[in-house]
């Protein structure tokens, strides 16, 4: 090598400082690439003094690119991904299994009608794995996940599954019954969807003293409003089936929409590139 070609700083500094920059602090990047903070501050520090520039601005609580930092972060994501892809092209890299972890109400009404097509695109080993509710984990892993919210996580693959929108639906038998929707007894169920006392506000349909009926799971709530138990305020994407087969049938015109949604999340270390592209394509 010419002496005079300036010598490339170690990739492991490299990917430090692009974790660090992604995951907004030193002990996130340290979750994220299995190291420790210390681990992660040395080697961005290695890096600066190779560069002879510092890349983030140190406070008590936090970090910040600094210009130079700020400038330099999309070529080095371009060079990783570039790294990756190329990778799996020519030695065929590729992964052999893809696990995903959901609810289990988003694993039966939307992931398993989706899942022969996912298999065809991928050729690979699907294993599914339940969420457990209030469960935390690192940003980054090996693990494709399925989770409530507005898109603002960390991840660098992210896709939401649907548009959410809620409206009252009841079993053809209930919905034959005498009477206002409204005078029915309501079925509930836990979770971050809007409920009955946002779609009061919204459309002032009054509440109800009749009692109802709560559900830890979509999925239970929706079975029961489907054995005429009661009107449910559904999630209408996860129930176009029920919906069409005619087992469940809307009871008003209007729609609550709602902010969040699911949303697919996942890593470079979960799949690679052209299987989160099949991923995408099979659970759109």
């Amino acid at each position: 090598m010419d002496e005079s070609t300036p010598k490339l700083p170690p990739l492991e500094w490299i990917r430090a400082f692009e974790a660090a920059a992604r995951c907004g602090s030193f002990t996130a990047a340290g979750v994220d690439t299995g190291l420790t903070q210390s681990a992660i501050s040395q080697r961005i520090s290695q890096l600066e003094a190779h560069l002879g520039a510092a890349l983030f601005e140190r406070r008590a609580r936090s970090i910040e690119l600094t210009v130079e930092g700020e400038a330099w972060l999309p070529h080095v994501r371009m060079a990783l991904n570039s790294l990756r892809e190329s990778s799996d092209a020519i030695f065929g890299t590729s992964k052999g299994r893809l696990t995903l972890s959901a609810s289990q109400s988003i694993i039966e009404l939307w992931m398993l009608p989706r899942l022969d097509r996912l298999q065809a695109l991928t050729r690979a080993q699907i294993s599914i794995q339940t969420m457990v509710l209030g469960a935390h984990s690192a940003p980054q892993d090996d693990v494709i996940r399925v989770r409530y919210g507005t898109g603002d996580w960390s991840h660098s693959y992210r896709m939401k599954l649907y548009d959410e929108e809620v409206a009252p639906v009841a079993a053809p038998s209930l919905a034959r019954s005498s009477g206002t929707w409204s005078e029915w007894p309501r079925i509930t169920c836990a979770g971050p969807r809007p409920g009955w006392h946002d779609w009061s506000a919204r459309f002032g349909t009054p509440t109800t003293p009749v009692p109802w009926l709560r559900f830890d799971t979509f999925v239970s709530a929706l079975r029961a409003a489907e054995a005429g138990m009661g009107v449910f305020l559904t999630s209408l994407p996860l129930c176009t089936k029920e919906l069409a087969d005619g087992t469940l049938v809307r009871l008003s015109d209007q729609t609550l929409q709602h902010h969040e949604s699911y949303w697919l999340l996942a890593g470079h270390e979960a799949l690679t590139r052209p299987q989160w592209q099949a991923l995408v394509t099979a659970m759109a």
